[in-house]
């Protein structure tokens, strides 16, 4: 068993913002004025690093037209709307907030997971989907269909969706026209494992007959800038291991260990990748050695009996995406204990990869207890989430030199437009 686990040495990350997306950026607040409901999906393993702040701005703008007041604004906006106006015959204004591909995450994380957010955004609604799950996304498909009930004055009801690349925006709307469309439906939108497939609004796709509702998907939005420092690299390994950055930007190995740390972090008595190792393997925190095993395991050599690590990191990454990912899941609630009951004080573990904490005696208790202590051991991550983000908004670390260099050119003009306007003021008085 592993006592200590450190973070490994990280790339920069790099920026990944095709026209495309700064397209659908600009477009954001004309589609809003004809959207009812946005429905904005994230990944369930990435549930706080899966958000886009710079879609922020149009939706809460959106939201202050129809009537929709806040009391929680953050950095990071984890609270869908709830419109007041429900069942008034006012403008229908609601957010969606789902947490997609929820079977890649431990079930006993998901309640505590809501509790968490419920205690820091009183106002939040959450919903966990699987498009694996009929059962999900008929409770999804229902809770569209209900609110658009609340609204008979409204003919029909429009859903934006909107996310980061390769969370799984145009499966999630195919499940949801198959479950509300009586019959047969073929799939209406194309899908792809790579990020980037959607790269246009799509045209209107019929979610319901009765009450009409109907639905537009949208490309998926990276981030213009990941940040600097340690968290930005982060944050970009954490989406290029979902497939939300193109996986090229990134060296393999690089992935591999920081993917190893995360399933050690899971699951530290007994990590996932082990099932590919052979029998009596311990836990590693070394990718090199750790791929050279996999590659004779899997029979990757290269001429002359050289292992070709390159190609098992690879296929290393692309298990974790698929199979792999289940089996981290899978992951028991309790860990096992020493013989005198108790962990090694500095063993870590977490939840899906935006959670990690140490086990201490109250986060292996049992019931009741044990669903408590993970809520408060969320509950400490959310609010370091948001002290982090406030600080890189106030210390600029969200803005790359080019946008640094491009506000500085902005303010400079707008400073001479002033000089020139006063300028002409004064000889026009005189």
């Amino acid at each position: 068993m592993m006592s200590v686990m450190s973070l490994p040495a990280l790339p920069s990350p790099p920026s990944w913002f095709p026209g495309h997306m700064n397209r659908f950026t600009k477009q954001l607040p004309a589609l809003l004025s004809r959207t009812d409901v946005v429905l904005e999906l994230r990944d369930s393993r990435l549930p706080l690093t899966s958000i886009n702040n710079n879609l922020e701005g149009a939706i809460n703008k959106w939201r202050a037209e129809r009537g929709h007041h806040s009391t929680h604004v953050t950095p990071i906006s984890l609270t869908p709307s709830r419109n007041s106006s429900l069942g008034y015959g006012g403008p229908i204004c609601e957010r969606i907030v789902v947490l997609n591909k929820r079977d890649f995450v431990p079930e006993w994380g998901v309640e505590p997971f809501k509790r968490a957010m419920k205690t820091k955004f009183p106002d939040q609604t959450v919903h966990f989907a699987s498009c694996n799950k009929p059962r999900d996304i008929r409770s999804l498909s229902e809770m569209l269909i209900n609110i658009a009930k609340r609204n008979p004055h409204a003919t029909e009801m429009n859903v934006l969706v909107i996310g980061m690349p390769n969370v799984g925006k145009s499966t999630l709307l195919n499940s949801l026209r198959n479950m509300g469309i009586p019959g047969r439906t073929p799939k209406a939108l194309q899908t792809s494992a790579q990020p980037g497939h959607t790269r246009a609004i799509s045209t209107r796709l019929k979610l319901s007959e009765d009450p009409l509702v109907y639905s537009y998907d949208s490309p998926g939005v990276m981030l213009p800038f990941l940040g600097r420092g340690d968290r930005g690299a982060e944050r970009g390994v954490k989406l290029a291991l979902i497939a939300g950055i193109k996986e090229s930007l990134y060296d393999i190995e690089a992935l591999v260990a920081y993917l190893l740390y995360r399933l050690n972090v899971l699951n530290p008595i007994s990590p996932a990748y082990l099932t590919l190792l052979p029998p009596g393997s311990r836990p590693s925190t070394d990718a090199e050695d750790f791929l050279e095993q996999l590659a004779i395991r899997l029979n990757m050599l290269l001429r002359g009996g050289e292992k070709d690590t390159v190609r098992a990191a690879k296929w290393f990454v692309e298990w974790w995406r698929n199979e792999g990912g289940l089996v981290s899941a899978s992951v028991p609630e309790k860990l096992p204990t020493g013989s005198d009951g108790f962990h090694a004080p500095s063993l870590r573990r977490g939840w899906g990869f935006d959670f990690e904490w140490t086990v201490d005696a109250s986060i292996n208790s049992t019931g009741g207890d044990f669903e408590s202590a993970v809520q408060m051991k969320m509950e400490e991550c959310i609010d370091e989430s948001i002290r982090a983000a406030s600080e890189d908004e106030r210390s600029g670390v969200g803005i790359s030199t080019t946008q640094e260099r491009k506000r500085s050119w902005q303010e400079k003009q707008s400073m001479r437009a002033a000089k020139s306007k006063a300028k002409f003021a004064a000889r026009k008085a005189a």
